[in-house]
């Protein structure tokens, strides 16, 4: 009687306890169904970068509508942050226990400030868009669950400016950056390119700024005074119109370089007209809607499934791409599924483009930054049009 009153009390228990639980103790993983995780600054100064969850979200949509990956469906859960790097740390705290893994880590003061967690939590992160020299510190081992395919702000803030001296005949470049790893990364590129061109082009100085700042009148007033005829941008959406537009207030109009983060034509919706001729660089890991037709036809499907990216097509796409990362690496993983066997199958992903897109990412066992590359465009009619070819650095790590 006691050993039969054993057996249903265990088996009450066992319904009782999450599926995640019941899943071999792996986190965020059911015999039907897989959590990603991702924290994201749905609201606040760099709310424009929503579309890359939503980008995220309809391609696990689009993977689940044909049958998910070995018998499971993604559940994609994303939490707001704010820009804040505090709440970005909160979320990823709160998800850590329920998730196989996190898609994506937005901004580099987000990052810096979720570095020591994410070291430590041993949940593998897939695509961290930010400065990805925040990680050289650490020793490689504590590092083996990040992944990314983003490019090192120091390379390509180098390659701009000298891509503005040689080919655009820009003379002198001055700064406008955010007052933190991001800015100060621009400045050193920057400063490597004008001595490397030995003379050929001049460095006016570094005008900086807070990610809470909203009146940056005083900010073009000492651009102006610096005197340079080229900017180059390292800042959010938001500061990036509000700086165009105050230079222009002021009768400064230089020519406008920006950072990859910057690369989405929805620039034009809130700099407007002022927009029309900047140069905005673009990640090596995506490929561009209107441009390239492989990015055409991603578009086609995110839009299925998340209709609210109308007009924010490019964003979508790179947030997808951290999407297509995550599901290769299921793929890889086989049925097995486990935070290990998800990092080891990461790791042997090989010249791999996203759905086409981008230039080839690679991992493996001692690279994890699986990418560093971009392109420079022109905003040009609404468009940004490609006017390099894929400019590939060395991975850092």
């Amino acid at each position: 009687m006691r050993r039969g009153l054993f057996w249903i009390l265990l088996i009450i228990i066992g319904f009782s306890l999450p599926a995640t639980v019941l899943a071999a103790g792996t986190p965020g993983v059911t015999k039907d169904e897989v959590t990603i995780g991702m924290t994201c600054p749905m609201s606040g100064p760099a709310a424009l970068w929503s579309a890359m969850a939503l980008g995220n979200s309809a391609w696990a949509k689009h993977i689940n509508d044909q049958g998910g990956i070995h018998g499971r469906k993604i559940k994609f859960v994303v939490k707001d942050d704010g820009y804040n790097p505090s709440r970005a740390l909160a979320n990823l705290t709160e998800m850590k226990d329920d998730v196989l893994a996190y898609g994506c880590v937005i901004g580099s003061a987000t990052a810096n400030a979720s570095k020591d967690f994410l070291l430590t939590s041993k949940v593998p992160v897939v695509h961290v868009h930010a400065n990805p020299r925040i990680w050289l510190g650490t020793p490689a081992a504590q590092r083996r669950n990040i992944f990314i395919a983003y490019p090192d702000y120091i390379d390509e803030s180098e390659a701009v400016a000298k891509f503005a001296v040689t080919k655009m005949g820009i003379k002198t470049i001055a700064l406008f950056g955010q007052n933190d790893d991001w800015g100060k990364s621009a400045e050193i590129g920057i400063q490597k390119a004008i001595k490397a061109l030995g003379g050929k082009g001049k460095f006016a100085g570094f005008v900086t700024f807070e990610v809470t700042d909203r009146a940056v009148g005083g900010h073009a007033l000492k651009l102006k005074e610096l005197g340079a005829d080229a900017v180059v941008i390292y800042g959010a959406p938001t500061q990036a119109a509000l700086i165009i537009k105050e230079m222009a207030k002021i009768g400064y109009k230089p020519k406008i370089f920006t950072a990859n983060p910057l690369g989405d034509p929805l620039m034009y919706k809130i700099a407007g007209e002022l927009w029309e001729g900047a140069y905005p660089a673009v990640s090596g890991n995506v490929s561009l809607p209107g441009v390239d037709p492989q990015a055409d036809r991603v578009v086609d499907i995110l839009l299925k499934y998340e209709p609210a990216l109308k007009g924010r097509e490019f964003l979508g796409v790179t947030g997808a791409t951290t999407m297509m990362l995550i599901a290769e690496g299921l793929r890889k993983a086989g049925k097995n599924l486990t935070r290990e066997s998800f990092v080891k199958a990461m790791e042997g992903i090989k010249n791999f483009k996203c759905e086409g897109m981008g230039a080839p990412i690679t991992f493996s066992a001692k690279q994890k930054m699986g990418l560093n590359a971009i392109r420079i465009c022109e905003a040009k009619g609404g468009k940004h049009v490609p006017i390099s070819e894929f400019m590939i650095f060395n991975p850092l790590f």
